[in-house]
C-alpha cells in the first residue's frame, strides 16, 4: 500500500500552517444540571447560567482563532427530560438572542441555527430565523447553534432528502459517496470540527455532529460549562495544537523510522 502525505480533508483546517484564525471549534455544552444541584438552585437556574458562559465564549471566540464556532444546545433526546426543565430550554435561545442579538449583528458573527422544527413553537422558531438574517452579512465569526438536533436524526434526514431527490430525477443511486452525502447534511455549509469540546468531565459525544466528527480532536475538560471561561477554551485550543493530526494516513518519515 502507498504511503500517502498529511493532507487534511477538504475544508479543514491544518494547525502547521500557522493560520490559527481559522479554526472550527464544536462544544457539547455541559453541566448546567450538576452546577445548580451543588448550589442547591433549580436546574433551570443552571441552564441560564449556562447562557452567560455562551456569551462570554462567543465574544472571546475570534480572539482565539476560531472562525466556525458549533454549539450544542439542545438535543433531540431532551425532549425526555421534566416538562418545566424543557420549557426552560426552549426559553433560552429566546433570551440569548433577545439580549445580545444587537451585540451579534455589530460584532460581526453570523448565526445559524440547524436541527428540527418540529415541536418548537412559532416564537422560538420566529427569533431564530430573525437571528439569521440581521446576521446573514456578518463573515467574522460564524456562529452555529444546535438545537432539536441530533447527530443520527441529521444523518437520516440527510438520506430521506437524498431518497427525494432521486425519486424526483435530481439524483440517481450512483451519485452517492461521502462528499455527495455530506452535502445534504445541515452543516453542510460548515467546514469539519477541528477541535470537539466536552467540559463537565463527561467524556462521550452524545449524538453531536457524528459524521462531522471523522477526524475531529477531542478535549474533554474537568469544569461545568456555567464556570466555563475564555481560559478553558484557550488550554483546550492549546491542547489542539500539541496533536499530530494524520487523517488516516502515516508521514513518509514514520514509516521509513520503523522500517
Amino acid at each position: 500500500m502507498a504511503v500517502q502525505e498529511n493532507t487534511p480533508p477538504a475544508g479543514a483546517s491544518d494547525p502547521g500552517s500557522g493560520d490559527q484564525a481559522q479554526l472550527h471549534v464544536a462544544i457539547v455544552m455541559d453541566g448546567n444540571g450538576r452546577w445548580a444541584k451543588r448550589r442547591g438552585l433549580p436546574r433551570t437556574v443552571g441552564h441560564q447560567a449556562g447562557v452567560e458562559a455562551l456569551k462570554r465564549i462567543v465574544q472571546s471566540a475570534n480572539d482565539l482563532g476560531i472562525r466556525w464556532l458549533t454549539i450544542f444546545g439542545f438535543s433531540t433526546e431532551n425532549w425526555s427530560r421534566p416538562v418545566a426543565e424543557v420549557a426552560e430550554l426552549m426559553a433560552l435561545p429566546q433570551r440569548y438572542f433577545r439580549s445580545d442579538l444587537p451585540r451579534l449583528e455589530r460584532e460581526g458573527v453570523r448565526v445559524r441555527v440547524v436541527g428540527r422544527e418540529d415541536g418548537l413553537s412559532r416564537d422560538l422558531l420566529k427569533i431564530c430565523r430573525e437571528a439569521e438574517d440581521r446576521t446573514a452579512h456578518n463573515s467574522k465569526l460564524f456562529l452555529t447553534i444546535a438545537f432539536n438536533y441530533g447527530g443520527q436524526a441529521d444523518i437520516a434526514d440527510a438520506a430521506r432528502r437524498f431518497a427525494q431527490d432521486v425519486a424526483a430525477g435530481r439524483a440517481t443511486p450512483g451519485d452517492m459517496n461521502e462528499a455527495k452525502f455530506a452535502q445534504y447534511l445541515s452543516t453542510s455549509d460548515l467546514p469539519p470540527p477541528d477541535l470537539i469540546v466536552r467540559p463537565s468531565g463527561e467524556q462521550r459525544l452524545s449524538n453531536f455532529v457524528l459524521w462531522e466528527a471523522a477526524y475531529a480532536e477531542f478535549v474533554f475538560q474537568d469544569v461545568l460549562w456555567p464556570d466555563y471561561s475564555p481560559e478553558h477554551l484557550k488550554a483546550a485550543i492549546a491542547e489542539y495544537h500539541t496533536r499530530d493530526r494524520r487523517y488516516g494516513a502515516v508521514l513518509a518519515d514514520d514509516v521509513l523510522a520503523t522500517g
